[in-house]
């Protein structure tokens, strides 16, 4: 009977978050909403107070904050296979409708194919200002915040190196510390039921790091190959904070800069990334599937889609058993208001390179461009009707 229950459970939570994965539409913030008021108030799987305390979390740590939250209120109603479910449930409709994009985009080859994949480019840059504004204003509210945006900014914008934005992460994080002698940084309120033990905690906290120092390694015996996709994936998902679109730039370094995915490719992907619902690391099944080192796109997808989301559902499951005594120090809400406004500033250097820099071609172009932004920022029009504006417009501008 418990064994039927579970099961039971289970296809609850499959069913549950695939309604989500198909019209979750709108970004992480948007996510974390929809379900407050599906699970929080519809169906009361977990109090107001449990779910803040689940959302504290998974902005405190590194990876996809709403896969995050997803994952731990499967785990939360029907343990590991209701974990596994909500990924699912939430993940595979946009990593599928990103895939067949991958498919069909090279069929665009001619002026209007072209015109429209344009199109996609400016949508992102629309898409990526909206997020660089809107975080500057949530995660930059005082001087000493805003100043660690701004000079992770300027040395992103200097850098030439991968390891810039461990650097500038790094870096923010420590100066956090410093920063909350003069900005309020609230502590986060709640408690968590326990769903996890800590030496199953301790264990995933072990292959995280165990995945994140040896896929370098075994990188040097195939620099060309899956191995070295699943390592720049990996790395990708292990590094970001606050999800959703930071992840740009880490990923832009991932695949563009060694030549593995052109520019336009990349942005074009983007683009399309924000006109399907579910959450923005599907981009990742799109780059895995046009990458050149995959054996085909099929595996590529799956590579990219399994491994950027892998580091940060391990780390999830590690800290859960000790996120209790963690979120009391006032260093540790510190260290993250510092990393918040460092990926601001990361975020806002990506805006104008690779970003700006690479889909606006003309002055019609950037006026596209703002508008979408505009939309975005002041009228808060849904996202997939800016894609569609944005790529319209691009389409007539090209005509005339």
């Amino acid at each position: 009977m418990r064994t039927d229950g579970k099961g039971a459970r289970t296809l609850e939570v499959l069913r549950a978050f695939l309604k989500m994965g198909i019209t979750a539409f709108g970004g992480p913030i948007a996510h974390l909403g929809y379900f407050r008021d599906e699970f929080v108030v519809r169906r009361r799987w977990l109090d107001e107070h449990a779910y803040a305390d689940l959302v504290s979390l998974c902005q405190f740590l590194p990876g996809p904050a709403s896969s995050q939250v997803g994952f731990s209120l499967g785990l939360l109603r029907a343990g590991w296979s209701g974990a596994l479910a909500a990924w699912v449930g939430f993940t595979l409709p946009s990593a599928l409708l990103l895939v067949l994009f991958a498919t069909v985009a090279p069929q665009f080859a001619g002026p209007t194919g072209v015109a429209m994949l344009h199109g996609l480019q400016l949508a992102a840059v629309a898409i990526v200002a909206q997020a660089v504004w809107s975080m500057a204003r949530t995660l930059c509210p005082d001087w000493p915040r805003a100043a660690i945006a701004l000079g992770a900014m300027a040395v992103m914008l200097m850098a030439n190196s991968p390891l810039a934005q461990v650097i500038v992460i790094l870096a923010g994080g420590a100066l956090g510390v410093v920063v909350r002698r003069w900005a309020v940084v609230v502590a986060p309120v709640g408690h968590l039921p326990s769903l996890v033990t800590r030496r199953t905690g301790l264990t995933t906290l072990g292959l995280f790091i165990i995945l994140l120092a040896g896929l370098p390694l075994l990188r040097v015996l195939q620099p060309q190959g899956p191995l070295a996709l699943l390592d720049a994936f990996y790395r990708s998902g292990a590094l970001v904070f606050g999800g959703g679109h930071v992840v740009l730039p880490l990923l832009n370094d991932a695949v563009v800069e060694p030549g593995w995915v052109s520019n336009d490719t990349f942005l074009a992907g983007y683009g399309a990334t924000q006109a399907v619902p579910g959450p923005l690391f599907t981009f990742a099944a799109y780059l895995g599937a046009v990458a050149t080192p995959a054996p085909s796109p099929a595996v590529g997808a799956i590579i990219g889609l399994l491994a950027i989301f892998l580091p940060g559902l391990l780390v999830l499951t590690g800290v859960l058993p000790f996120w209790q005594s963690l979120r009391s120090g006032r260093g540790a809400r510190g260290v993250m208001a510092g990393v918040n406004a460092a990926v601001v500033g990361l975020l806002a250097a990506a805006l104008w390179t690779p970003v700006w820099t690479s889909a606006v071609r003309s002055v019609s172009d950037g006026a596209i461009a703002a508008g979408g932004f505009l939309l975005l920022a002041l009228s808060r029009a849904p996202p997939l009707f800016v894609v569609a504006l944005v790529v319209v417009s691009a389409w007539i501008a090209d005509k005339f």
